[in-house]
């Protein structure tokens, strides 16, 4: 595992007019309160993940089931297309976006639940199971181009084409309300860990694909919790979009091959997200493809089957070496903190 460690907080060219991301969890929760399914999940301290970690606690934000839609992303745009329908403007709207899965079943639900309609672009690669899921919540699903940028694109084009409303969970310039609103949806659940964990964390491992979920949860974390907690963000080794841009100073594009962390195989990232990990993330994790099913095993063993995207920060937890686990300060009196992004797939 690579690892590169920042001084907080580190200037990034180009996001002048790239809003930070909110910290207004009580946004996303007014409105979430109303909804008979939003309940919080749980707040689970894991030992058998301690004890492989050598450190004296993890605690594991467990998202799989998330209003009934197995991931985080549920919080997300079902939210925005609610904020659209208090504006009497979600009825009768078709919604377009691209996703890996998880971002397209929150447009999805959003959609069905106020009378609008969702299409749903998907890469060929990927698994057909997500693309039922997608069906089964009323969304009309197309396949576009071998990567998430691919169908990106296409969503944009049908945007622009049908006059739809993109809503995607990247941000770019010119996009940035859409996705800011999205990652605001994402505060809900750290919000309650915040109110949930009997101390704060002295470590937080966040799993990106774009970086909407970790951008969220870090700036919640540094408004309640300040400097204490060592932040790591973790990508896949073959999409280091966060990674990249924060050595380069700048957004860029990465490349790599298709990886097994479906969710988390982009390769250009939120500039949202960019603009406010450069602030409060301590450093940026790339996890071999080998490393994740490790962790997705580790889970799977303790009695929280993932995946290799929604384990990755455990993946990166007990893929420290003894050099890398004291450049973090991380030590067997460590209480650490991952998000379990989504359940199992099938």
């Amino acid at each position: 595992m690579d690892i590169l460690h920042i001084s907080r907080p580190l200037p990034i060219a180009g996001l002048e007019d790239i809003p930070a991301p909110s910290t207004d969890a009580d946004a996303p929760r007014t409105l979430l309160i109303r909804c008979p399914v939003a309940n919080a999940t749980p707040l689970v301290q894991a030992e058998a993940i301690a004890v492989e970690a050598s450190v004296a606690e993890v605690w594991l934000k467990d998202e799989r089931g998330r209003m009934g839609l197995g991931s985080f992303k549920a919080l997300g745009a079902a939210y925005v297309i609610a904020r659209d329908a208090q504006d009497a403007k979600a009825a009768g709207t078709t919604y377009v976006t691209a996703s890996a899965g998880n971002h397209g079943l929150s447009v999805a639900a959003g959609a069905a639940a106020f009378g609008a309609r969702a299409v749903i672009y998907i890469a060929n690669t990927v698994p057909d199971a997500f693309a039922e899921r997608l069906a089964e919540q009323g969304a009309e699903v197309r396949r576009e181009g071998a990567t998430y940028e691919d169908s990106m694109a296409a969503a944009e084009k049908a945007a622009a084409d049908q006059g739809w409303e993109l809503l995607s969970d990247g941000s770019w310039p010119g996009y940035t309300d859409r996705p800011f609103h999205v990652m605001e949806g994402y505060l809900a659940l750290m919000a309650e860990v915040i109110e949930e964990m009997p101390a704060p964390p002295s470590h937080i491992f966040l799993q990106a694909g774009v970086g909407g979920l970790a951008g969220a949860c870090a700036a919640l974390a540094r408004q309640h919790w300040g400097d204490a907690p060592r932040i790591v963000v973790v990508e896949p080794e073959a999409a280091p979009a966060l990674h990249g841009s924060i050595v380069a100073g700048c957004p860029v594009e990465s490349s790599g091959p298709e990886s097994a962390m479906g969710r988390l195989d982009c390769k250009m990232p939120s500039l949202i997200a960019l603009k406010g990990l450069a602030a409060d993330a301590d450093a940026f994790a790339l996890i071999s493809e080998a490393e994740a099913e490790a962790g997705a095993g580790l889970a799977m063993v303790a009695g929280m089957g993932s995946t290799p995207s929604g384990a990755a920060g455990i993946s990166a937890l007990i893929a420290l070496d003894d050099a890398q686990r004291d450049a973090l300060g991380l030590d067997a009196r460590a209480t650490v903190l991952c998000i379990l992004s989504e359940g199992p797939e099938g």
